[in-house]
């Protein structure tokens, strides 16, 4: 079976996107450290992108995403990938609900996905006793992450056209979205 050729142009740039995201942090910019955490953008990219367009984004290529971003950033391989790909999954089986609903529903149900992640994250890594980051930090990471998700989606609208599916909408082939 065939699919659309705009299909695999949002895979496309999604990995673009995910490379950049997973690279700019790497980069010696600043070498001071900072009092804050910064958002996890990586992770709410892929949420937008599995809440709005889930037909673009299949599990391999996130768990291929977030496997090599635990690899780059030295966290322990495979955790957060496996976080992701639920949240993924869930996001994706709740997309056309939210495609009825509002953007506040929409943003609140990633919002709790994000948290939950971040929680099942900190409760694995305290059972296994690897050190983390201070609780307040991490905080402080997810309530930007979750703030920052109405700014990643309107950007993704805007400039990469990925917007919720209408009712009843279907693709180049006749499938529905």
């Amino acid at each position: 079976m065939t699919e659309g050729r705009g299909v695999w142009w949002a895979r496309i740039s999604y990995l673009m996107l995910a490379f950049v995201l997973m690279a700019v942090p790497l980069l010696p910019l600043d070498t001071v450290p900072r009092s804050y955490a910064a958002p996890d953008i990586l992770l709410a990219v892929t949420a937008t992108w599995a809440v709005r367009r889930p037909d673009t984004l299949p599990a391999p290529v996130v768990l291929g995403v977030f496997l090599l971003a635990d690899f780059l950033f030295q966290r322990p391989p495979g955790l957060l990938a496996g976080l992701v790909i639920l949240l993924t999954e869930w996001l994706r089986r709740r997309s056309v609900r939210l495609r009825k609903g509002s953007f506040m529903g929409e943003w609140v149900t990633v919002g709790a996905g994000i948290a939950a992640v971040s929680l099942a994250h900190r409760l694995v890594l305290a059972l296994v006793m690897t050190p983390q980051a201070p609780l307040g930090l991490t905080l402080i990471q997810v309530i930007l992450t979750i703030a920052l998700f109405p700014v990643i989606a309107g950007v993704a609208h805007l400039a990469l056209g990925l917007r919720r599916p209408a009712q009843g909408e279907v693709d180049a082939l006749g499938h529905r979205l």
